[in-house]
């Protein structure tokens, strides 16, 4: 038998944001962190996600498979251009925010910032100002890259009261019981850690690592040369506040990378029934991606949108 759940929008939304009986859409551009924050998170928690308008599909799935866990009403989408934000509100009133300025619209933004430019690489180093921004408010928060689809509830993992949670974007396969500390550098000196699912909670040392890493980011600007993107920058700033913060590495087999997930079926075979989010990296492209979840029984779009998904077919 085969249950489906009917996810309706939560139709709340903050005070100030309605015009008498109809959404004035136009106030949602003066609608902020501060405001959205606290309408969002439920037990001083929330999950955030940055979008632009070429990716409402993978938002859309990665919102269906948190939903099927019931974890969607401390969702909060930032919005990357004015397009998302109007479609995300108009149907989740107050679910997404735009933090402006808003950048380039006309950018294709491609997953993947080894080989994307620099509109991607603008439209990611933003992440740390506002994950900053939020722990100052006093607030718990889960970022995700939307290239994801979780599997099970990940919030059993956040064991302990540790500044930031983190997963390692290395393919080697880990023992079960792999240690959770901050692994060793890599050839670059720096270790792999992915910047693309992060847990931290409101802490001084938390917030030394969103400081940390901007200043890299900063100091390490984009280049066609340099092809840099924020993940060695979130990597340097681990690695020099070490020994002033409480790291810890999330299991391995609960939260592959996409390198090992899609490519060592005899290892997920070996995990099966351990893994809580896939993350669709090593690979780039929108149609590639979309492709390979297919591929993998991970796309919900086309089937479950309307029926599981905040933002029904969007």
């Amino acid at each position: 038998m085969v249950v489906l759940g009917v996810v309706l929008p939560d139709l709340r939304a903050p005070d100030g944001i309605f015009g008498g009986s109809k959404v004035a859409v136009s106030k949602w551009r003066d609608y902020t962190l501060e405001e959205a924050v606290p309408f969002v998170a439920k037990n001083e928690t929330l999950i955030v996600c940055a979008v632009s308008q070429p990716y409402l599909p993978f938002l859309n799935n990665w919102l269906i498979s948190i939903s099927r866990l019931k974890h969607q009403d401390k969702v909060l989408v930032i919005a990357e251009d004015y397009a998302t934000l109007f479609a995300v509100n108009s149907r989740w009133p107050g679910h997404a925010v735009l933090v402006p300025p808003a950048p380039d619209a006309q950018v294709a933004h491609k997953f993947g910032s080894q080989s994307c430019g620099d509109g991607f690489f603008i439209f990611t180093s933003r992440r740390p100002s506002h994950l900053l921004y939020i722990l100052e408010l006093g607030y718990s928060v889960m970022y995700n890259d939307v290239d994801m689809v979780w599997m099970a509830d990940p919030f059993p993992y956040l064991e302990g009261d540790h500044d930031v949670y983190f997963t390692d974007d290395m393919t080697a396969v880990k023992p079960l019981n792999h240690s959770h500390d901050l692994p060793p550098p890599g050839k670059k000196g720096r270790t792999y850690i992915c910047s693309c699912m992060i847990f931290m909670r409101p802490t001084d040392g938390a917030k030394l690592v969103m400081k940390k890493w901007i200043e890299e980011l900063q100091a390490q600007p984009w280049s066609n040369v340099k092809k840099s993107n924020d993940q060695p920058a979130f990597n340097w700033a681990l690695n020099r506040t070490a020994a002033q913060v409480d790291l810890y590495l999330l299991p391995q087999a609960a939260f592959p990378t996409g390198g090992l997930y899609f490519k060592n079926q005899t290892w997920v075979q070996e995990t099966k029934g351990l893994h809580v989010i896939i993350h669709n990296n090593y690979i780039t492209g929108f149609e590639k991606k979309i492709k390979r979840f297919r591929d993998f029984g991970l796309w919900f779009v086309d089937d479950y949108a309307v029926l599981e998904s905040p933002l029904g077919r969007i």
